[in-house]
């Protein structure tokens, strides 16, 4: 019986340990992969439910219109992992569908995603650069709301290397905003990472995280949720678009 429990404590505390190491990367490389975060009940349903319209690239205002969504970001296994990665206090602030297809095969850029929904314009100091998105408001928030923020990628179908992955430079995150200049330096100083997954999983990263995708090679599906999570409210009166 002592030695059971000893393997017990031994197990336990290699549990604690690889969680503490995976977090330690996190906030070292900007990023994490975690496997199989939802069930396959809930994947099946998100799957029928989820769709992107022909010709588009993605769907926007899914906390609002979508209530599988809804639930699975406010209640369920994603708030879970966004609050052990931010804090207690995280909540949802945007939730995007991004497909890749035939009629939509796009390539994006080496970027930070600098811009967050805002319920209303509203000038604060250190908020630029304001534009409207089908009807809701975005603005560039300083440096310090971004650094409170983290990114969940729920894949809906496995991604590939010929799918047009999302390719990450780890630890561009810790630089802040960076310049033009600045993102062509970075390209070539950090070696990428190709952020392959299949269905199920996560990606998690920082907003501030330098990242691109070239067009799939062989497009079909290529379904990606993609959650924002905050922990702070904002300052200067301006209030997130979708928060709780």
């Amino acid at each position: 019986m002592r030695e059971s429990g000893k393997q017990a404590g031994e197990v336990s505390q290699l549990v604690q340990t690889g969680a503490m190491a995976r977090a330690s990367r996190f906030v070292d490389d900007g990023y994490e992969l975690f496997s199989d975060v939802v069930d396959s009940q809930l994947l099946a349903e998100l799957q029928r439910t989820l769709q992107v319209e022909p010709g588009r690239a993605g769907e926007r205002r899914l906390l609002d219109s979508v209530s599988v969504v809804r639930s699975l970001c406010r209640q369920g296994e994603l708030l879970s992992l966004a609050r052990s990665l931010l804090g207690e206090g995280a909540f949802p602030v945007r939730a995007i569908l991004f497909d890749k297809t035939p009629d939509s095969n796009w390539k994006v850029p080496w970027h930070q995603d600098l811009a967050i929904p805002v319920r209303e314009k509203r000038e604060s100091e250190g908020f630029v650069g304001w534009s409207q998105k089908e009807g809701v408001w975005h603005v560039c928030p300083p440096a310090s709301v971004l650094d409170h923020m983290v990114t969940l990628r729920l894949h809906l179908d496995n991604c590939a290397a010929v799918n047009g992955p999302l390719r990450v430079l780890p630890g561009s995150h810790r630089l802040g905003v960076l310049s033009v200049s600045q993102v062509t330096e970075m390209k070539v100083a950090i070696a990428p990472f190709i952020c392959l997954a299949r269905a199920g999983d996560v990606l998690a990263m920082k907003p501030l995280l330098l990242h691109a995708s070239s067009p799939a090679e062989v497009p079909s599906h290529r379904r990606v949720l993609h959650v924002e999570y905050a922990r702070r409210p904002l300052p200067g009166g301006l209030e997130w678009a979708s928060a709780e």
